[in-house]
């Protein structure tokens, strides 16, 4: 994931910028630069690839300037090379932006027509030409970052300077992380505290909305309703444990609220909106041939093969068989040959999915990867390789690793479903529209969080919770179960709605929470009747829904989490949300380890 820094120093501070952008090289990054104002200048220097290229780039041409902004990118819109690297300029303003501009491509149409030139294949060069646009109809600074930030929709973290206002730092936050840092007549900003950890201890984190004018002598905040308010200035204390936590309180509940941000970069590593159009990387196979899809994974990211089973199957036509990795190789299961075997883990280590690779490979299957780590064993034994950008994730429970998966295999199958010719140029459309309005309606329900903290509340003193759902939001019933058992230490399953009357209907009992992933479409109707039937037995249902169609049903059921309305087929990345809340509330109310639960570990590395 991006980084940005930001310095008002005292003196020409290049080097300080760089030693903050190397505090970030964490969060991955394949190009960087920095930018500083000079002599009421904008002077940039960029390079793709490691820090180290940057640096040799500065040392050869350096350049001057007590005020400037810096950024590592990760590659989303446009390859990584320096005419995409950030910082993006005019000769009035330079920005960093981490996040992804939905509607880029409109601003850049209406701008163009007016005269406005563009460099680069990214989104964010967007950004400096609006400011530029109401810079040129006489607004201040300020004005033209709040006229533009209000054209803007979408995830953004963005830090900027202007030529002409050479003491002032800028900055904004929307469904992305920013900080800022506090100095002796300096002053810092940081996409995490990680990135100002040379400079200051003392930090303030913008909240939801927010806008951010950095001078020597201190900040000035306005919130989303432009009204100036004060944000506390905290004292951070770093170890390698609480470094990139930033203003959470735990990793897992950071790592929820940046899914905005990080399934964005992973659309956009397969997306190209200027043309609504999906690229996979080359994986070595032609889809058009394949008559058989085998999915392979673990935990989680068996329950992301599962929906992408749903997906493949009803939009590509394609037989899905998903396994868990350690039963696959022990059933000796036959393959097609030449099949396609798809492998999904978070780190790319994972010891039963990389056995299970190594005997696909025995088999004669194509393999292909679903990581997170480039450079992992199971990405370096595949043939193809489908890397999601979600950052490092350190909470245990996966939260935006799994919805990144999500977003891959969903714009897998769309690819996947052209090449069958069974989804034509509109409908392919349709959906990478469904999928790019994924960020921003996430950043919705985050809003809403301290609604589902209300809820989880009053979990805490529960002994089994259920979920139910059908069709392809049953995997997300299982999901959601997994992490509330994960984190909080809470019995709870998942189940298909209609397996109710064969079994798990005898589970419920007077008081017995039920949570009920229910969106409006083909089996809402089946499943509202499924809810029902709970309810008759006395149980405490929780519905999850987009629903206004509930009528009387709201005065049985016991909470409502109303959810926006999206196109069906990502309906199981956005009610991913809710269930990550749900477990992270009840396990912060119940005094959980959140981050590193009991018996646990990020990568599963033995059998």
């Amino acid at each position: 994931m991006c980084g940005i820094i930001g310095i008002i120093g005292k003196n020409d501070i290049s080097d300080r910028l760089l030693n903050g952008l190397k505090n970030l090289e964490y969060r991955g990054y394949d190009s960087a630069g920095i930018a500083t104002i000079h002599d009421k200048e904008i002077h940039r220097r960029r390079a793709e690839g490691k820090l180290i290229n940057l640096s040799h780039e500065v040392s050869k041409h350096p350049i001057k300037g007590s005020l400037g902004i810096g950024h590592t990118r990760w590659a989303t819109h446009g390859v990584p090379n320096e005419t995409n690297a950030h910082p993006h300029a005019t000769n009035m303003v330079a920005a960093v932006h981490n996040g992804i501009i939905e509607n880029f491509q409109t601003i850049k149409e209406e701008l163009g027509l007016l005269g406005y030139k563009f460099q680069s294949d990214t989104d964010s060069e967007a950004i400096v030409h609006l400011i530029s646009y109401y810079l040129d109809k006489g607004l201040s600074p300020k004005e033209a970052f709040s006229n533009s930030l209000n054209r803007l929709e979408g995830a953004y973290a963005i830090a900027l300077i202007f030529s002409s206002n050479c003491e002032k730092i800028y900055g904004a936050r929307s469904g992305s992380p920013l900080a800022v840092g506090w100095g002796d007549n300096e002053m810092f900003l940081g996409s995490d505290a990680a990135a100002l950890s040379n400079e200051t201890t003392n930090i303030s984190y913008l909240e939801e909305g927010d806008l951010v004018e950095l001078s020597r002598d201190g900040a000035n905040f306005w919130n989303k309703l432009g009204e100036e308010v004060k944000r506390d200035i905290v004292e951070s204390k770093f170890n390698p444990i609480q470094i990139g936590k930033g203003n959470f309180p735990h990793y897992m509940l950071k790592e929820i609220y940046e899914q905005p941000t990080v399934i964005g970069d992973t659309l956009n590593t397969f997306f190209n909106p200027a043309d609504s159009e999906i690229k996979l990387p080359s994986l070595g196979v032609n889809l058009a041939k394949i008559s058989k899809v085998t999915i392979v994974a673990c935990g989680s990211s068996y329950y992301a093969g599962l929906v992408a089973k749903f997906w493949i199957e009803r939009y590509a036509r394609v037989s899905v068989e998903v396994d868990i990795s350690s039963e696959f190789r022990y059933r000796e299961t036959p393959l097609p040959k030449d099949g396609l075997t798809l492998f999904i883990s978070q780190s790319g280590e994972t010891a039963d999915t990389l056995a299970a690779l190594r005997y696909a490979k025995s088999q004669s299957q194509h393999i292909v990867s679903l990581v997170n780590v480039r450079e992992s064993t199971i990405a370096r034994e595949s043939d193809g390789l489908l890397l999601i950008n979600a950052g490092p994730e350190i909470g245990v429970a996966s939260t935006k690793a799994f919805t990144c998966q999500l977003v891959a295999l969903a714009v897998f199958t769309i690819s996947l479903g052209v090449s069958k010719k069974i989804i034509d140029k509109n409908e392919s459309k349709k959906l990478s529209k469904a999928i790019s309005e994924v960020s921003s309606k996430i950043a919705d329900i985050l809003q809403d969080d301290l609604q589902i903290k209300s809820i989880s509340d009053n979990f805490s003193d529960v002994s089994n919770v259920l979920y139910i759902a059908r069709g392809s939001e049953y995997p997300i019933a299982l999901e959601g179960a997994l992490k509330l058992k994960e984190v909080s230490y809470i019995h709870s399953e998942g189940f298909a709605a209609g397996e109710l009357k064969h079994g798990p209907i005898a589970l419920i009992e007077k008081g017995v929470p039920v949570i009920v992933i229910a969106p409006e479409g083909p089996l809402y109707e089946k499943t509202i009747s499924n809810m029902q039937e709970v309810i008759a037995r006395g149980a405490k249902v929780i519905i999850i829904t987009d629903s206004d169609k509930l009528g009387d049903l709201d005065k049985k059921v016991w909470k409502i989490v109303s959810m926006p309305k999206v196109d069906n087929f990502v309906n199981p990345i956005l009610y991913s949300i809710p269930v990550q809340l749900i477990a992270y509330h009840v396990a912060v109310s119940r005094g959980a380890d959140v981050d590193q639960p009991r018996n646990l570990a990020k990568s599963v590395t033995v059998e």
